[in-house]
């Protein structure tokens, strides 16, 4: 009889215990242990497509404390990509960003993040990644071709600022009053090295020598009209520099 009573008591400790431990979980006395999710339903949405299953099934995996590392990053490179197809561009980046800081070895990652940064038009940072995908795998076909035509990107504009506000010639040289002006005004010396650059492509586009003689007397007259029309009252220097270059460029049938 008293081993009886003696289960029953015991019985009660343990219903009660139980009981406090599931209370203290649900009102927040103790930490409730958190399951782990499985990212296999985050990379399955993801690669079907699938924004509105993808969102909380990867929003399921990256914010669960308990996620593996491995599967951390899977998640937020499937989540980065399905957002990159749907141009939430500063969303993904961060994706990226965040898979990158977990593991700096990921030259596919990189490269992805390259890609955005120039979909939002940071010409710097795209070069700059895909130079680190390529010290990561230097045969990354995609990190090569994307690196070799920003480069010559950045180098094209670079060498445009070297050369703005410079003219066709050498402005040490400078005599004529027209030339002086040139070389004083940003706006006409851009004009100024246009036009000439304009010209010399209609002449490599010629078809035989007398076209090009024939585009050059155009060329000539055009230097020598400016030449004798500026500092007259009527003559307006730069409306006669963006014509010339609107002819040359083919516009009004030339």
């Amino acid at each position: 009889m008293r081993f009886q009573k003696l289960l029953q008591l015991s019985g009660a400790v343990l219903l009660s215990a139980l009981s406090l431990g599931a209370a203290r979980a649900a009102t927040g006395g103790e930490p409730a242990a958190v399951a782990q999710i499985d990212v296999a339903f985050c990379l399955a949405a993801t690669a079907a497509d699938d924004m509105d299953k993808a969102g909380p099934a990867c929003a399921a995996v990256i914010d669960n404390e308990k996620t593996a590392k491995p599967d951390l990053i899977k998640a937020l490179i499937a989540r980065g990509a399905l957002l990159a197809r749907h141009d939430q561009i500063d969303r993904a980046i961060a994706d990226d960003s965040r898979a990158l800081l977990l593991d700096p070895a990921l030259a596919d990652v990189f490269n992805a993040r390259g890609e955005l940064w120039l979909k939002k038009g940071d010409k710097p940072k795209a070069v700059q990644d895909f130079g680190a995908a390529l010290r990561i795998d230097p045969n990354h076909e995609k990190a090569k071709a994307n690196h070799k035509a920003i480069a010559r990107e950045l180098e094209r504009i670079g060498a445009q600022m070297a050369v703005a506000g410079k003219p066709s010639f050498n402005c040490a040289g400078a005599r004529r009053p027209v030339e002086k002006a040139i070389c004083g005004n940003r706006e006409l010396a851009d004009l100024d090295r246009e036009v000439y650059a304009a010209n010399a492509r209609v002449l490599r586009e010629a078809r035989n020598d007398g076209e090009t003689k024939k585009l050059q007397r155009e060329q000539d007259d055009y230097v020598a009209r400016r030449n004798a029309g500026f500092g007259r009252p009527a003559y307006d220097l730069k409306k006669a520099m963006q014509e010339r270059l609107q002819r040359l460029n083919g516009v009004d049938g030339y």
